[in-house]
Formats: structure tokens, sequence, C-alpha cells
């Protein structure tokens, strides 16, 4: 692993305490994630940060609940469908029902690499995988601004096999992608590094068809280590270019291929995803 993962892998995991390399005066978009969960791994300016969004919109929380259910049925689809190795990007603070919960419910030896830019994230998934096999698990520090610093990642491709096909998930995570970083060439950057027979999962924020509230909400990332920014539904398809969408295509994520009846209210999900296969 490189240097950064190794250095945060000797820190100790005792209660409240904090990596040196965390700012905690600046929010972050994996520990507002946690927040809206209903998890404990998040520091005040994330809560206060999360607390302006749900008073835009009480319903925030069922959104990321949501998507997290995506997440669930989108793994498990593809490891049925016979993947076995997962790049989770952006993968936030880990809890039940993480991309490796999931896709070994179904192959107990999936492979799977977990990577977020921020140390404490890092940290908090080593606690959670600890014994883990590191054959078949990693965890890494890398910006998906950059891909080759996860494509060329030694601690990826100790883990993964570039030659077999690979899921790469990027699930609530290039609505922090701005416009002029290029979230559709970010990409084709993994898409062009997959063999045939691989995937790609997208979940991504929308306005709803309500921009003024959206506009209003997205204030809770003001002061955030990455803004948010909404696409359309064509702009989010158009982020699949060069894959083959999978029935149903791209839909607010209730709709995703749901266990049972899609709730009546999906409408409100501000969230559209789907999965694109590469040939």
């Amino acid at each position: 692993m490189d240097e950064t993962t190794a250095r945060l892998g000797e820190d100790p995991l005792a209660p409240d305490w904090v990596p040196p390399e965390i700012d905690t005066t600046k929010a972050h978009p994996a520990r507002i994630y946690d927040f809206f969960l209903g998890g404990k791994d998040h520091f005040d300016v994330d809560r206060q940060a999360g607390e302006v969004v749900l008073k835009v919109i009480p319903t925030a929380r069922e959104m990321v609940q949501e998507n997290r259910a995506f997440l669930g049925r989108a793994v498990r689809h593809l490891a049925e469908a016979g993947i076995t190795q997962f790049l989770d990007i952006g993968t936030g603070i880990p809890g039940p029902g993480n991309t490796g919960d999931v896709a070994r419910s179904i192959h107990p030896d999936a492979r799977v690499v977990y990577v977020d830019y921020d140390p404490v994230v890092a940290v908090h998934s080593r606690a959670l995988l600890a014994g883990a096999d590191p054959a078949l698990t990693a965890i890494v520090v890398a910006d998906v601004r950059e891909p080759d610093s996860v494509l060329s990642n030694k601690a990826v491709h100790d883990v993964l096999d570039f030659d077999q096909p690979i899921a790469v998930l990027m699930v609530a995570l290039l609505h922090f992608i701005k416009p002029d970083e290029d979230a559709h060439g970010i990409v084709a950057a993994f898409r062009d590094a997959l063999p045939p027979g691989s995937a790609v999962v997208i979940s991504h924020g929308t306005d709803g068809g309500d921009p003024e509230t959206s506009a209003e909400a997205r204030k809770g990332w003001d002061n955030a280590t990455s803004q948010f920014t909404v696409r359309d539904r064509k702009e989010i398809t158009a982020l699949f270019d060069g894959l083959d969408l999978i029935e149903p295509g791209v839909v607010n994520v209730p709709l995703w291929r749901p266990q049972g009846a899609a709730r009546e209210d999906w409408a409100d999900i501000w969230f559209d995803g789907g999965v694109g296969f590469k040939r």
C-alpha cells in the first residue's frame, strides 16, 4: 500500500481520536452522509451541515437511505451476474450492508477495494474490516479527481485482477465533482481501464424538479471539503457513454430493480442511478 495508507494503519483507534491530517473545522461529504444515516462517525461541523439540509428538505435522510439501498441491489445484481471484483470509490464511512457484505453474501471470496480521499474514512474502514483477508480487501486513500492515483495504486492491483471483470462503484460520488473537474472524463478513464464484462454503477443527486429548494439545501456543503453539484438525467445518462445501460436505465433510485413494489413517493427521492456494462 502507499505511504499514506500504511501510516494510517499504525494510528490508534482510541475513542475520540482524530488523525492529525483531519481538519475538523470543515465538513466532509462522507461524514455528512454518516450523519444522515444515523451513524456516529462524524463531527459537530458535519452535523451542522446536515441540519442545514434537513431544514430545507426534511426527507433528506430518506434520500440517503434509498441511495444506500440502491447500492446494495446493484452490488447483488452484479455479483449474481458473476462479477467477483469490486472497486468502491468514494466509499464513505463503512456500515452494515457495505459493498463487501453484499458481494460476499453471494461470493465468499469476492475481492473488494475501498477508496476514499479522507484519511478518517480509511481509519474507520480499517477498524470495521479488522481481520479481513488482505488478499481480498484493501483500503486506499486516493482522489477520484486523479483517476491514475487509483488505477496505478499498488494496493488496488494487489487485490484486483484487471484481466478479469471488475465493477466500479461511484455511488453518491460524482455530484461532488464540479463542472470544471470533468466528471465525464473521470468515468471514461475508469471505463477505458476495465476489461470487457466489467460494470460501472453510478448514483447522482438531482434537483428533484425544484431548483430553488435544491440550491438552498446545497448550502449545507458550502463549508465542506467538496461542494454539491446537481446534474439532470440527461447529464447523468451521458456519464455512461461507451457502456451498455441495463434495464431500467437511469431512473430514480427507488425504481431501479426494487425488491417488491417501489415506494409510491419515489419522485421525492432526488437521486438517479443506473448500471452499465462494458462489452
